[in-house]
């Protein structure tokens, strides 16, 4: 069952964002802000004791990196394939090659498209552009018009991310701003659509029955934390490129209230399509409901023939979805790179330049048995396990216990003061400290609980051996914030309580009072902070 099909969504998004995400954000831009450090190192600097917790976010972010290009390959493959069939759009019709006797065009009847047929969108993209297979037993051979697009796009990522991140300033303002248009075009579109009202239903009236199980909870929070990039080394990178004395929390707040607008607004678009695809089919808006990538792969190429000169629509949307893709890998990337470079600065920042390269052919290998012709079971299970739900959870709150609690929310009243002159007020700090660890432990806690194993679709169910990788994904980042705290306990010279002591206390040796440029973090006054 798909959770965000009722506005019991909205009430957990809502919340989870008040609560934890707008905090959390700022919490994470102004500590990166101030020690001027990537997102492996920044909670170490303040609780020796939860480094691994770095570490933790660091492996989250190498797994989301490999299969977040595996979506721009995707989408790139679209606006090549659309290119080529031009003037017409390959998925209108059946009867192509990859097409098969099930084939039903979308202009049939609801009888036809109720009985077990599929539309040309849906073959296009099981059969032509995953060819996928039975299974994640049966891999399948190399998709090789995927494995070029793959190819594309890692090299794309380079080149912005060559020189660091905060020297495309141009690029990421196009790739900010763009898909804004795109999408209220087809907001203006969606909700003109018969039926649309229907799913907009859907969208915003709540099933308040749905709230009292932890599902809907995890996915608004989940949702948060990927729409704000909380916990996945992003925004401490991102704010170490700021000046001291950089008013970030304008930036953060009105970069939190356009985030949350403009999911509501794809909200809105998305829900007013399926209202309108379910009243073609005959059936309910959960009915065609499609969750994953199948919900922007197969339900907006359907309404996008519907609009009048489809061809250009269809362009525009892909291309659209493809720079958002690439913006959101951009940040994604040089958080991993930023953070590695960050611990161990002496040893790889003079080879910085090979590293990054380095950095993204690993990656764009290690992304390969996602563009084979199973790739797209590999993909759902690092998407499910991996980066999301409960090692992201996990991750957030021992980051935030470690911020909140053990560096102490004085204190980062304390350096906020420093860099903008005034402190922040109570709601903050008590979202800091209790708001949001109390929402992340419960439902963290109810997860475990609840926990349903992944499945493809509503038939296929993931082999025991698949779903013991799928575990092992999780546990992968989740082990680090346990283990490394006891290798520093035992380690470290002294003994176990006073190595406790000493990993309980900040350690921050420089005040850093000028931006970071071309990498580089340039220290004008070495200060040690009396804390």
């Amino acid at each position: 069952m798909v959770y965000f099909i009722s506005g019991a969504f909205l009430v957990t998004y809502g919340v989870a964002m008040i609560t934890c995400g707008i905090p959390l954000f700022f919490q994470e831009i102004a500590v990166g802000q101030y020690l001027g450090s990537g997102g492996l190192t920044f909670v170490g600097q303040l609780a020796p004791l939860f480094k691994g917790v770095g570490f933790a976010a660091m492996t989250i972010v190498f797994f989301l990196d490999i299969y977040y290009c595996v979506i721009i390959a995707w989408t790139l493959y679209y606006i090549l394939s659309a290119f080529v069939a031009m003037p017409d759009i390959p998925w209108r019709y059946c009867g192509n090659t990859w097409n098969t006797i099930n084939c039903s065009s979308i202009e049939s009847s609801a009888t036809n498209i109720a009985n077990n047929t599929k539309t040309p969108v849906e073959e296009f993209f099981d059969r032509n552009v995953l060819g996928i297979t039975g299974g994640i037993e049966d891999v399948g051979g190399i998709q090789w018009k995927l494995l070029v697009c793959l190819i594309f796009g890692w090299t794309f990522i380079y080149i912005v991310i060559r020189n660091g991140l905060h020297q495309s300033g141009k690029i990421i303002w196009f790739t900010a701003l763009f898909p804004y248009v795109v999408l209220f075009i087809l907001l203006i579109r969606a909700i003109t659509l018969d039926g649309a009202m229907d799913g907009m239903y859907h969208f915003i009236i709540p099933r308040w029955e749905e709230l009292l199980k932890p599902e809907p909870w995890l996915e608004g929070a989940t949702q948060i934390f990927f729409a704000y990039n909380i916990g996945c080394a992003a925004l401490p990178v991102l704010g170490s490129y700021n000046s001291f004395h950089h008013n970030f929390y304008k930036d953060a707040f009105i970069t939190c209230i356009v985030n949350t607008l403009t999911s509501i607004v794809a909200g809105c678009v998305t829900f007013s399509i399926l209202g309108y695809l379910a009243l073609e089919k005959g059936t309910t808006v959960p009915e065609v409901v499609t969750s994953g990538p199948g919900l922007v792969f197969l339900t907006y190429p359907e309404v996008v023939l519907k609009l009048p000169w489809s061809m250009l629509w269809t362009l525009l949307f892909f291309f659209m979805l493809l720079v958002l893709g690439l913006d959101c890998g951009f940040c994604l990337v040089e958080a991993f790179i930023a953070g590695i470079l960050d611990n161990w600065s002496e040893t790889l920042r003079p080879h910085k330049e090979v590293f990054r390269v380095v950095v993204c052919f690993i990656m764009f290998l290690l992304g390969i048995p996602m563009i084979m012709q199973g790739g797209m079971y590999v993909f759902q299970l690092m998407d499910y396990y991996s980066a999301s739900g409960m090692s992201l959870l996990w991750v957030c709150f021992f980051q935030t216990v470690a911020i909140s609690w053990v560096f102490g929310t004085n204190r980062l009243s304390d350096c906020v003061e420093q860099m903008l002159g005034f402190r922040p007020g109570k709601f903050w700090t008590i979202c800091w400290q209790y708001f949001a660890p109390f929402v992340m432990i419960i439902i963290f806690v109810a997860q475990c609980f609840q926990f349903q194993p992944l499945t493809y679709g509503d038939s296929y169910e993931y082999p025991w051996w698949a779903k013991i990788i799928g575990f092992g994904l999780s546990f992968s980042s989740m082990m680090w914030i346990p283990f490394y705290a006891i290798f520093y306990l035992l380690k470290r010279p002294g003994t176990i309580w006073e190595n406790l002591k000493e990993g309980l206390k900040p350690d921050i040796k420089l005040r850093r009072l000028s931006m970071r440029t071309k990498d580089k973090i340039l220290i004008s006054e070495s200060t040690v902070v009396d804390f």
